[in-house]
């Protein structure tokens, strides 16, 4: 990464961060810069999240692992994360009208996870999100093994979670991503 992308994306970082100190409650700013300075792969998939809309911030911490989780905290699913359908299975099952590609394929090329169930309700717990849009989670494998896949959203003050045709994909659905580093 040359210098200039990787110092815009530690300072938006670190604007985000400042902003939205109840996310990561007793976390310095310098601890996680100094992790990422030395971790090119982090940077790399921490830029992909912030082009595609993720706004990827810090919501939690592990002292014993020396680790920082950063998740999307955008207000809606990344923007350039929308219109997938579920896996690469799934895309290559489509007969017509294929969308360009697949969440978790996606997830992996940048580098990140797709969030479980419980790190999407962790992150509602943070803030409200997905209030017009839903986002794909990593579905368990029996329920894949069926054709399906589960999604998530946020309304009537409410987490939901929901089951789709792992094909089906809609404007207003993407994928929120998780980075440990």
């Amino acid at each position: 990464m040359k210098a200039k992308p990787h110092e815009t994306l530690l300072q938006a970082l670190k604007l985000r961060f400042e902003k939205n100190m109840h996310r990561h409650r007793g976390v310095a700013w310098a601890a996680v810069q100094a992790k990422l300075e030395g971790n090119a792969a982090a940077l790399k998939s921490l830029l992909r999240m912030e082009e595609t809309g993720g706004e990827p911030d810090v919501i939690a911490s592990d002292a014993k692992a020396g680790q920082f989780t950063f998740c999307d905290c955008a207000a809606e699913s990344p923007a350039g994360r929308r219109s997938l359908c579920y896996d690469r299975e799934a895309l290559d099952a489509r007969k017509e009208n294929k969308p360009a590609g697949s969440a978790a394929e996606m997830a992996a090329d940048m580098g990140i996870a797709l969030l479980t169930e419980e790190e999407y309700r962790a992150l509602q717990a943070l803030g409200e999100f997905d209030l017009k849009t839903s986002s794909w989670i990593s579905t368990p494998a029996d329920v894949r093994a069926l054709g399906g896949s589960l999604f998530c959203d946020r309304r009537y003050g409410r987490v939901f979670v929901y089951h789709n045709g792992a094909q089906s994909y809609y404007a207003a659905r993407g994928f929120r991503g998780l980075l440990r580093v």
